[in-house]
């Protein structure tokens, strides 16, 4: 004989009954919860209406007066001053944060207390970085075998080491070149250690295409000589021994190796006449994230918002006080 409990009908009926009881509590709550907001808002439809007009016109006073503009500058910096840029670039940022205007003062900033921040991040070109540079590729390569190519080239390691690197920095209501870029690219260029390496440098560079330009002429040299003895020559045979000379093959390669040299030489000059580089620069451009440009909605929301909160906190404190019997 079975002892199983055995299950009442009538305590089905029962829960059944309670559970469409509390659903029907719970529906009749909401929609006296919003019939009560409805009634709210029309016993304080002036209030709510004044506060609106109130929030956007304060608003639109602030998205006028306190516009925030963004700024860039792509630079290169040159004779491995890379670190240098970052680390300069971190100071000022600092400085920032700290409020500190004599310091910004000093590097020639003007209006410091309108800069809010700055910072550098390097431009992804890995084309660039690999174009004619075994050693970058090869490098890449090996450090690719063991993670994830995307992240290996943006970590810190290797994004150094790109050419062009992206200075932003924002400001309260707009600026000028003078103001604020030239002064700041001034600072950046102001490096006693690294002036003397650029001198070096230059030098260097000048050299070397003083240098190829000696070697190209000889190997001209030798090629109108070549070219002279082969129109003396009438034999055909003789013809193609000169062509299939491998030496004479050999000097063709090394003077177009020369000449791809001296172009690369020479852009180098133009972009080594100062230790940051810039290449060009964008300044001025509205900034429309988070809140900026966006008070007039903000306030007019934040304003009904706080009057209605103070109206939920009366209404809470007074069922509370009947409730306990003290009205």
């Amino acid at each position: 004989m079975s002892n199983s409990p055995q299950i009442n009908p009538n305590d089905q009926e029962i829960d059944l009954s309670q559970l469409s009881k509390k659903i029907g509590d719970k529906i009749q709550s909401f929609i006296d919860w919003l019939f009560d907001g409805i009634l709210f808002i029309r016993r304080n439809i002036v209030v709510i209406g004044i506060l609106f007009v109130v929030g956007a016109g304060l608003g639109f006073y602030l998205d006028k007066n306190t516009k925030v503009y963004d700024h860039q500058v792509i630079v290169i910096p040159n004779f491995g001053s890379t670190d240098y840029l970052y680390s300069k670039i971190a100071l000022i940022n600092a400085k920032i944060i700290e409020g500190d205007s004599v310091f910004l003062k000093q590097i020639g900033i003007k209006s410091p207390k309108k800069l809010s921040k700055i910072a550098v991040e390097p431009i992804v070109d890995v084309y660039r970085f690999i174009n004619n540079n075994e050693q970058n590729f090869e490098m890449l390569k090996l450090m690719a075998e063991d993670g994830d190519l995307k992240k290996v080239v943006e970590e810190n390691v290797t994004s150094k080491n790109y050419t062009f690197h992206t200075i932003s920095f924002t400001t309260k209501g707009m600026t000028t070149e003078e103001m604020t870029l030239k002064p700041l690219l001034n600072y950046l260029n102001e490096s006693e250690f690294y002036q003397k390496i650029q001198k070096e440098s230059l030098n260097n560079i000048n050299l070397k295409i003083k240098e190829n330009d000696s070697i190209i002429r000889q190997i001209n040299g030798v090629m109108n000589q070549f070219s002279n003895a082969v129109s003396n020559n009438q034999k055909s045979d003789k013809l193609v021994y000169y062509n299939e000379n491998t030496q004479l093959n050999d000097v063709l390669k090394t003077k177009e190796a020369l000449i791809t040299e001296q172009g690369n030489r020479r852009l180098e000059l133009v972009t080594s006449d100062k230790i940051v580089k810039e290449s060009s620069y964008t300044l001025n451009v509205q900034n429309n994230k988070m809140v900026n440009g966006k008070m007039k909605l903000i306030i007019p929301v934040l304003f009904i918002g706080i009057f209605v909160a103070l109206g939920l906190l009366r209404s809470f404190y007074r069922r509370q006080l009947k409730k306990r019997n003290l009205i």
